[in-house]
């Protein structure tokens, strides 16, 4: 048994859960899978993201606050940088099939077919990045909230026909390691403080 069986095709169980959810997602919610796809989950908003943190450090009267974002801003383009160096890199190195190469035919399909470089979700690995990025911020209704964006992103990409459960579950491990990698090089480097999550 090849470490490719059972670290990615999980004795068949990444195909099943594929299948499962793509075939198991009714029509209606395809226009959710494409928004989450195609905008919620896309990594060209990230400059929205980075003038989003920039605005909400600028319009924080008080000063804890303030230094807290622009640190996290930080850290999140630090950490943008490095999950897409592993991305890319990740996608040339394995060059896994996508459900479409794997097999022939989708009951959904969704934006161009694609048959390459499924390993790992690159819109998963974003997802998790904001929402990573944000966590330390943000009180507990808002974390559920992250959450659900996340797993919307991760299920969107599998009912849209384009990656396998693996793919996004390492998209996640991807964005954290990096934030953590992040965090620790600029707090190393050059003093950024350390951010302790709120309550």
């Amino acid at each position: 048994m090849s470490s490719t069986t059972v670290l990615y095709d999980w004795g068949g169980w990444n195909r099943e859960l594929f299948l499962l959810v793509n075939e198991g997602t009714p029509a209606m919610l395809l226009p959710l899978a494409k928004l989450s796809s195609y905008v919620l989950g896309n990594y060209w908003t990230a400059p929205a993201v980075m003038a989003g943190f920039w605005v909400w450090s600028r319009t924080t009267a008080e000063v804890d606050p303030s230094v807290a974002l622009r640190a996290q801003l930080a850290r999140f383009v630090a950490a943008f940088g490095i999950a897409f160096a592993v991305v890319g890199l990740s996608k040339l190195l394995f060059d896994f099939p996508r459900p479409a190469a794997v097999f022939g035919h989708l009951w959904h399909s969704i934006g161009p077919i694609e048959t390459h470089y499924s390993l790992p979700s690159g819109h998963s690995t974003y997802a998790a990045l904001v929402a990573g990025a944000l966590w330390p911020m943000v009180r507990a209704r808002w974390r559920l909230a992250l959450i659900a964006y996340v797993a919307l992103v991760g299920w969107s990409r599998l009912a849209a026909g384009m990656h396998f459960p693996a793919d996004v579950l390492v998209g996640w491990m991807i964005a954290l390691g990096s934030l953590a990698v992040s965090s620790r090089l600029l707090q190393g480097l050059l003093n950024v403080p350390r951010i302790v999550a709120s309550e």
